[in-house]
């Protein structure tokens, strides 16, 4: 489960048979604090990339945009490619089974399932 905001405008694309998928940044953040002994942690950010298919796509290419909260409920997957160079890399991403958009704008707040 991750709460957090859209970093850049979701990428979406259609795929075998015109079944969308959409990509999203997603940062969430730690808020900074001090500890009992007076030292101070310093706010953190996390980038999560946030892969959504069929109608939870559809639902991001009409409605979500850059700085909208959302709420991603989903599960991590990890996969590895070789780049141009044959240099093998890796890439974590949480596909979502649901999402909710939080932003006080939208039109919505019902969870929306995947199917």
């Amino acid at each position: 489960m991750l709460i957090g905001n859209v970093g850049k405008e979701p990428e979406v694309r259609y795929v075998d048979a015109g079944v969308c998928v959409a990509s999203v940044r997603l940062a969430t953040t730690e808020r900074a604090y001090t500890l009992q002994n007076g030292t101070e942690v310093p706010e953190r950010t996390e980038w999560h990339n946030v892969v959504l298919w069929r109608k939870l796509a559809e639902v991001v290419e009409k409605y979500v945009h850059t700085g909208d909260k959302l709420f991603i409920e989903g599960q991590i997957h990890t996969r590895s490619f070789e780049d141009q160079n044959g240099i093998k890399r890796y890439i974590t991403e949480i596909w979502a089974e649901s999402m909710e958009m939080l932003s006080p704008k939208s039109q919505t707040s019902e969870p929306v399932q995947n199917q």
